[in-house]
This record gives structure tokens, sequence and C-alpha cells, in this order.
């Protein structure tokens, strides 16, 4: 097994469709139901849903020490909002979780594997 971020892309100022309380209620029992899925196959290891980019901290070395600025660290238009870090037995079955979750949550999920340097 080797392990995968899905990492999920949001906007910056793009508008979020209006939901409903019930349509959010019903978007977090669906993401859940999927989460549920990825567990009972083994595949979730952890996932987050992360702040707003503009309460990030970036620590940073500078001359041997420490400075630490308002973040985020790069300035995009897009940010990560949330991800996924999947078991996996192959790129392929990573693809197919990603696109579960990217029709659930219709925003963009970008794949890629993590370095493994466990040893053998």
């Amino acid at each position: 097994m080797s392990r995968y971020l899905l990492s999920v892309h949001t906007g910056n100022g793009r508008p979020a469709e209006a939901m409903t309380d019930e349509e959010w209620r019903r978007g977090f029992e669906q993401i859940g139901k999927l989460e549920e899925e990825m567990k009972a196959a083994n595949a979730l290891v952890y996932s987050g849903r992360l702040t707003e980019p503009d309460r990030a901290r970036v620590v940073r070395p500078s001359k041997g020490r420490v400075r630490a600025t308002d973040g985020p660290y790069a300035e995009t238009k897009e940010h990560l909002g949330g991800f996924y870090i999947i078991d996996a037995p192959d790129f392929d079955t990573a693809l197919d979780w990603a696109s579960k979750v990217t029709l659930l949550i219709n925003t963009p999920i970008e794949v890629r594997p993590l370095v493994d340097e466990r040893p053998r």
C-alpha cells in the first residue's frame, strides 16, 4: 500500500453557492458516509478541513533565527481548503477516491503520492 494526499482546493473570493441549513446537513452527511466507506476499505488515514488562509502564519529561517509572518505562504487565488491522507494499492485507486470526493463537494482535488521512506 502507498499513501496519497488528496488535497482539496478552493478559490479566494469565489462566492460559495447559497445553501440552506438542510443542504449543509445533507452535504456533511454525504461526506460522513464517504469517509465511513473509506474507513471500511482501510483507505482513510486522516482528513482535515482548514481555516481560511488569512488565519495562517508562516515560519521561516532568517540568518540563523526564526521569523514568523502573516500567511498564507503563497499569494494565490486558490488555496488548500482541506485534505485526505489515504492508503491505496495504486494511483488509480487513489484517483477513484478523489473522484468520489470531488463529485460530492464540487471542488478540484489534487492527488499526489507521498514519498515512501519506510525501510524495506
